[in-house]
């Protein structure tokens, strides 16, 4: 990518919605199976978020001490990422769709670390972000072995139903 692009990729909003919706078209339980003009035209979204996307992450990772794991984690994760970016697509329709998946896959990892950089709260039930406009609730639970704790948020939606009777 020229600095140009990354330059004004790092000034466009980051829409993590839509960037999901495109990875759950090649990955995930409803996929699907696209070729030909199809898959290549998902192949260049998927590619234009992560040019989107990769800047954002590099400046929000900026900001934490250089020792920081998630630092750490989400740099080691964009220099994956430029690698896919890289990658030549290779000879056939499974070839190319299994570079889409990778791609899909990157740009997936990427979403995550821009969201926990960027101080995004996930649903400790269905390991979804909780949006602004949805309705959440506390959540604390003490592991069966009486040490660990995770204490967080839940979805309404994602909260235990009171005793079944």
């Amino acid at each position: 990518m020229n600095s140009t692009l990354e330059a004004q990729a790092g000034t466009q909003p980051v829409d993590i919605d839509t960037m999901r919706e495109s990875i759950a078209r090649l990955i995930g339980p409803s996929s699907l199976s696209p070729e030909g003009e199809e898959l290549a035209g998902l192949t260049g979204l998927l590619r234009g978020h992560m040019q989107l996307i990769i800047p954002q992450i590099e400046q929000a990772a900026g900001k934490l001490p250089e020792d920081d794991v998630p630092r750490y984690c989400a740099l080691a994760c964009i220099g994956e990422a430029r690698a896919k970016l890289r990658a030549t697509t290779g000879v056939g329709p499974h070839r190319a769709a299994a570079h889409a998946r990778k791609l899909a896959r990157s740009l997936m990892a990427l979403c995550d670390h821009y969201e926990a950089l960027t101080g995004v709260e996930m649903c400790l039930a269905c390991d979804q972000p909780i949006r602004d406009r949805e309705d959440s609730v506390a959540y604390g639970q003490v592991s069966t072995s009486g040490g660990a704790a995770s204490a967080g948020r839940i979805h309404t939606r994602c909260a235990p139903i009171g005793p079944r009777r």
